[in-house]
This record gives structure tokens, sequence and C-alpha cells, in this order.
């Protein structure tokens, strides 16, 4: 048997965190509106309900996100 780099074997697994959060994520959505609940979703103009026979309905408009250079100061008030 050929052994294990710890390291390797942790910076493997960790590139999994993302595909698995996304599998995740995709099972959460379908589970809850197979059981009849809406769920919301956020996209570019707006938070939407969204309803297990596929309606939808604006909750809220939302402006888009502020593109900003990287490196670029931003002050908020």
């Amino acid at each position: 048997m050929t052994p294990v780099d710890p390291e390797a074997a942790l910076d493997y697994l960790e590139q999994q965190i993302p595909s698995l959060a996304a599998a995740a994520f995709d099972v959460a959505y379908w589970q809850a509106l197979a059981s009849g609940q809406p769920v919301l979703v956020g996209e570019d103009d707006g938070v939407y309900q969204v309803f297990a026979d596929g309606t939808r309905t604006l909750i809220k408009p939302t402006e888009r996100p502020l593109s900003v250079p990287v490196g670029t100061k931003v002050r908020i008030p």
C-alpha cells in the first residue's frame, strides 16, 4: 500500500467542498419544493418566491450588484 501524504489528501478533500455544497443546495431546494414549501430565490433584479408548480412571485426588487474593479477603494457612508 502506498503511503498517503496527509497534506495532499487534505488539499484534495478541500477542493471537493464547492461541488459538494452545490449538490447539497440543489437537493435541499428540490426537497423543499417537493414538500409543498415555497423557496426564496435571489436573482439580479429581485428576490422571488418560487412554488412547486413553477410560479414565481416577486417579493422585493433589488438593485444590480455594484461592480468594482479589484483594488478600488470604496467609501460607504
